[in-house]
């Protein structure tokens, strides 16, 4: 497996749990002085939650997405020991080693597509043709995950994302999957691209950079799953899946267009 070039950090210092999250995420500083979103590996989706943050980030950046850094967080049992609150008390000693977190983007601002400027239609297509490859459930009007930053638009929280994982059963096939929800995207009014971004983001995956992502996900987040012998397997798994979701590509951009078409 080659080595993964995701930094790993060690929390030192719990800031505030962020409660609009249902895995109640925090703010935690970290041993480089910086501030992270931590997502905890106890929380109610476990490690494909974190999966699914980790594989989907990665590949949004190697797209020229804006997706907050990602690192690996240490976490030992003092972080947050004076925290009065049972249930995150909890979440902490569940959580005891091996996180992930997100740079924390001070003073963003959610994106609201009736209140913010919107995003050209370039690239709300590409964020559109991304979801639609992720199956990112999270990128509706109710949901954004969207913030505006520094003048950029940053997509955060895809750890809802490749929910085929959830259920192994016939995952080959169901990487065939035209994803008509793509029908609830906040930004497919305004993807009036999106046979461009299909050309220009496709180009940008391969069998290769998928498997050097796949690769970058921890042993320990990996196995346990019957259909698989081991975890090299259960990573091929997803490598697997993203392969033949690429190489279906023609079904997610033609369901997006006819949902577009319905709007």
């Amino acid at each position: 497996m080659e080595q993964s070039m995701i930094r790993t950090v060690h929390a030192t210092r719990y800031v505030a749990p962020l409660r609009e999250g249902g895995s109640l995420p925090a703010v935690v500083e970290a041993d480089d002085g910086a501030l992270y979103v931590m997502k905890f590996v106890g929380a109610g989706q476990g490690a494909k939650a974190l999966i699914a943050e980790l594989i989907a980030g990665e590949i949004g950046r190697a797209l020229g997405m804006h997706v907050p850094e990602l690192v690996f967080i240490e976490m030992d049992e003092t972080l947050g020991r004076s925290e009065g609150d049972p249930e995150i008390q909890d979440l902490l000693r569940a959580s005891i080693g091996l996180n992930l977190g997100l740079r924390y983007l001070p003073n963003a601002l959610e994106f609201n597509i009736l209140l913010a400027p919107p995003p050209d239609p370039q690239l709300a297509s590409e964020i559109v043709w991304f979801d639609a490859y992720i199956t990112n459930v999270d990128r509706t009007a109710r949901n954004v995950n969207m913030l505006f930053w520094q003048d950029d638009l940053w997509l955060i929280d895809h750890g809802a994302a490749l929910y085929f994982h959830h259920s192994w059963d016939g995952f080959r096939e169901r990487s065939q999957s035209p994803f008509p929800l793509i029908r609830q995207h906040t930004l497919l009014s305004l993807a009036a691209h999106l046979d461009e971004a299909d050309h220009k983001l496709r180009a940008r995956l391969s069998a290769d950079l998928l498997r050097q992502i796949v690769n970058s996900v921890p042993d320990q987040w990996l196995g346990g799953e019957a259909i698989f012998d081991d975890v090299a397997a259960h990573r091929q798994g997803y490598v697997d899946y993203l392969t033949g979701r690429l190489a279906a590509a023609d079904l997610f951009l033609q369901e997006a267009h006819r949902a577009r078409a319905t709007l």
